[in-house]
């Protein structure tokens, strides 16, 4: 703290006052900074400074798109700070509910929409080598090191068939597309100015069509009802001007899913077990249930969600 009044001093918001304003599940803290009716959002990565410049960069790429990204008002990056615009404290998970998620998540896949015309150009690639890099996180953490489970041959051989079948299912959707990664309620806030502000999204990439679409609606701390989830996930498809039919574009959706809450499953159990972030511990249950239910739908998973069922974990 010492070292982020000493730079403070030095820059035109030398006389705010400081409180802690957030954390996420990496090593960044947000801090802010008030000055009578005058708010601002310090964001300090001194701890992980290499996320500060794709930061910078996916930022005015939002921005060129009109996407409501958070203003950058001062920065150092050697020192691992930024100073950006306050989106106010109320996320989209703090007022969701059965009367108001259709209208808020049609906002928000409009903002999909949106962020999908930003330049995905040198973006990371979501390819199969990174799809199953994020997916094997599951045996290695949950099912291993959280549930202490010795996975057989024949549980590995069904594993990776049924991965190799989701990521063909991943793969054969629109592909090369701008992808927040992180498109959930936690990361969407809603500003004093009642419209949506995106965060959290310095680790975008290049991927597959429906990957903020999942993160939106299978949220990993909030659900709502399959079908009318499926309504919307079919409104983001006409919205689009697709030209699929709906059970296909539904396929893409759910297997997208099964490859994101997989990977979900192995990054919870390692935020508790390595990072001792017990928060995430009484999210993995949710996560679990959107596995299996999805994979129950689809010939190619079915036995993979029954392995699933079977473990019966505690949590």
């Amino acid at each position: 703290m010492q070292q982020i009044k000493a730079w403070l001093k030095q820059t035109p918001f030398k006389d705010y006052a400081i409180s802690i304003a957030s954390a996420d599940a990496s090593f960044r803290k947000y801090y802010r900074l008030k000055k009578e009716n005058k708010s601002v959002i310090l964001m300090d990565a001194s701890l992980e400074k290499s996320s500060l410049a794709p930061f910078v960069d996916i930022t005015q790429r939002l921005l060129h798109v009109n996407v409501k990204a958070p203003n950058i008002l001062t920065r150092n990056l050697s020192l691992g700070y930024l100073i950006l615009q306050d989106f106010g404290n109320t996320n989209l998970l703090d007022i969701l509910n059965q009367k108001n998620f259709k209208e808020l998540y049609e906002k928000a896949i409009d903002e999909i929409l949106k962020m999908q015309k930003a330049d995905a150009k040198n973006l990371p690639l979501y390819d199969k080598k990174f799809l199953h890099a994020e997916m094997d996180l599951m045996q290695e953490w949950f099912l291993e090191k959280k549930l202490g489970l010795h996975v057989t041959k024949e549980a590995k051989e069904l594993l990776s068939s049924t991965l190799e079948a989701i990521s063909e299912v991943v793969l054969s959707q629109p592909q090369n597309i701008f992808v927040h990664r992180d498109f959930h309620s936690r990361n969407i806030m809603l500003t004093p100015q009642n419209k949506l502000g995106i965060i959290d999204y310095q680790d975008a990439m290049s991927g597959a069509l429906t990957y903020d679409l999942v993160s939106l609606l299978k949220d990993c701390y909030i659900a709502f009802e399959r079908e009318d989830i499926e309504e919307l996930v079919l409104l983001f498809a006409q919205k689009k001007g697709l030209h699929v039919k709906d059970e296909e574009f539904l396929k893409w959706f759910d297997f997208m899913g099964l490859q994101r809450h997989i990977k979900v499953l192995g990054i919870f159990s390692r935020l508790y077990l390595r990072d001792g972030k017990e928060g995430y511990l009484k999210d993995i249950p949710l996560t679990l249930r959107y596995v299996i239910e999805t994979a129950s739908r689809y010939n190619e998973t079915k036995e993979f969600a029954e392995f699933l069922r079977q473990l019966k974990p505690k949590f």
